[in-house]
């Protein structure tokens, strides 16, 4: 494969995308794909301006936590088992009960809450407008809405992980759209679901499956035809691919050389531990894709959140265009 590369990365399913920046030292070859729109863990390109804690947001946010159903689709005894799922609620701009202002619900998807809570800017800035009010939920498995207690326990077996699913998550929605609806006396509000990649395709599957909950959905970057059979495997790397292209065609020819260069340089003697010297890796590699998976993860990440000011495709492009003349591809 490493001979007949056409793109710049390499190509893996789409489940096995690194969408995560990882150390070198602990590549997991059980690598979790991040669809959302904010990389949580991709911190070597973020601006450390931009990292919160919990304890800084804001004060408008209220949590609260719901009884939710384990199983919403089956009768037996065990579906009939809860657990404890986190929802936000930010009503300060609400215009009350009475009002008919809308809900903006933002579907959380594959990561902890908290970090999104800020950084969704759709619901803040148009609460101001709309004058609604502003609720985010967590998606089951993720933060502190864990069933069985645990996540250890949580996947322990094939009965306690088939509780995680999508359909499971839109119903787990439903029940906390329709609570708030009376905690609130929002009963004439129309909800509007919005979500961005993975919660993207929660929003438009939510809006297909429950039209008499959302009026409407917005669902950005939402990659619902990215499956077997429809697009092609190779589609997200195609993208990420030209995002290097198109800010540097010297940038994309290195890398697009790299990986072909870290075998050769591998399959020499000590040629792992002159890559691990070169690349300054916290410990030594045992074979060249670690150090290509890392790499990768990089790249794409990159593209991914390929956002201003900083716009981190340009910066790494920056540092392997900014070699001194002479320095070879792995240098660069």
């Amino acid at each position: 494969m490493a001979s007949s590369r056409v793109l710049l990365f390499q190509f893996y399913p789409l489940l096995l995308l690194p969408f995560l920046l990882y150390p070198v030292s602990s590549i997991s070859p059980h690598k979790i794909p991040r669809l959302s729109p904010f990389p949580k863990e991709a911190l070597i390109l973020k601006n450390p301006d931009d990292i919160f804690s919990e304890s800084d947001m804001s004060k408008d946010f209220k949590t609260y936590f719901y009884k939710q159903t384990l199983d919403h689709f089956n009768y037996a005894p065990q579906s009939y088992a809860t657990f404890r799922q986190k929802y936000v609620v930010n009503s300060k701009y609400w215009g009350g009960p009475n009002s008919n202002s809308p809900i903006l619900a933002y579907l959380g998807a594959e990561a902890p809450l908290d970090g999104d809570l800020e950084a969704v800017g759709f619901l803040s800035d148009n609460a101001p407008h709309f004058k609604s009010l502003s609720v985010f939920i967590e998606h089951r498995y993720y933060g502190k809405s864990i069933p069985f207690g645990t996540m250890e326990e949580a996947m322990k077996n094939d009965t306690t992980r088939g509780y995680f699913s999508s359909a499971q998550a839109l119903a787990d929605y439903v029940e906390i759209l329709l609570h708030i609806k009376q905690k609130f006396s929002a009963h004439n509000s129309p909800i509007i679901v919005v979500g961005g990649s993975y919660g993207g395709m929660l929003a438009s599957w939510f809006r297909l499956k429950y039209p008499h909950i959302a009026l409407g959905a917005l669902a950005s970057s939402a990659p619902i035809l990215y499956f077997d059979d429809i697009t092609p495997q190779n589609g997200y790397y195609s993208i990420v691919t030209k995002d290097f292209k198109e800010v540097s065609k010297n940038c994309y020819q290195t890398i697009k050389k790299s990986w072909a260069e870290i075998d050769k340089v591998a399959s020499k003697p000590g040629g792992l531990s002159l890559l691990s010297q070169r690349f300054n890796t916290c410990s030594h590699l045992n074979n060249p894709d670690e150090l290509k998976d890392f790499l990768d993860s990089m790249y794409s990440s990159a593209a991914q959140y390929n956002h201003p000011p900083n716009y981190p495709v340009t910066m790494v492009c920056r540092g392997v265009d900014g070699a001194p003349k002479g320095t070879d591809i792995i240098g660069r």
